[in-house]
């Protein structure tokens, strides 16, 4: 970030502004990925040769930046979520910097939010169960440099589970609505 950049600016000049066609290949990949070319020039309305050129465009631009398998975690034996709260002992950038290399390197952190508030970090940890847990607390957790509290709350169970808010394409895939007239501006 250049000296006279705030982090918004910064952060504004990342989005990337979407038509109706893009917004609808994004909402139709985010429930299907695996979407023929085909499929998805059905849905749109567009030939699969257009499809197959903003697909790549969008990849291109970082807009799309994979495709993955969903697993049923539970079914592969990792059926316990944990959502750890840490706080460090410092917010210095030396202490930030050691603690995000280190959790990166954690195989049982499958995501990792720095936050805002009481706690530095929001951890997510899949485990076997409560056992393998403790295992993971006591070898790759309670590892991480310069942790001064580790919380962990388990979930029963999930509720919701989504990549991509539904409402995040909303107003550009829905079809465009008719104004309703003013009946007061009738003329004659």
């Amino acid at each position: 970030m250049k000296a006279n950049d705030s982090p918004r600016t910064t952060q504004e000049s990342k989005l990337t502004t979407l038509d109706r066609i893009d917004a609808a290949i994004l909402s139709a990949l985010t429930t299907n990925a695996r979407a023929s070319q085909v499929e998805l020039a059905n849905h749109v309305g567009l030939s699969s040769t257009a499809i197959a050129r903003r697909q790549r465009a969008l990849e291109e631009r970082g807009i799309i930046q994979g495709y993955h398998a969903v697993l049923d975690l539970g079914r592969v034996g990792l059926a316990t979520t944990v959502l750890v709260r840490i706080t460090l002992e410092s917010q210095s950038e030396e202490a930030l910097g050691a603690f995000e290399a280190a959790v990166a390197k954690c195989p049982s952190v499958i995501r990792c939010f720095l936050m805002s508030g009481r706690d530095d970090y929001v951890v997510t940890v899949i485990a076997r169960d409560i056992e393998d847990y403790e295992r993971i607390h006591r070898t790759e957790l309670s590892r991480l440099p310069r942790v001064a509290r580790i919380e962990s709350s388990f979930a029963l169970r999930e509720v919701v589970s989504r990549l991509v808010p539904p409402a995040a394409f909303g107003e550009l895939v829905r079809p465009p609505r008719k104004l309703k007239k003013d009946p007061s501006l009738r003329s004659g």
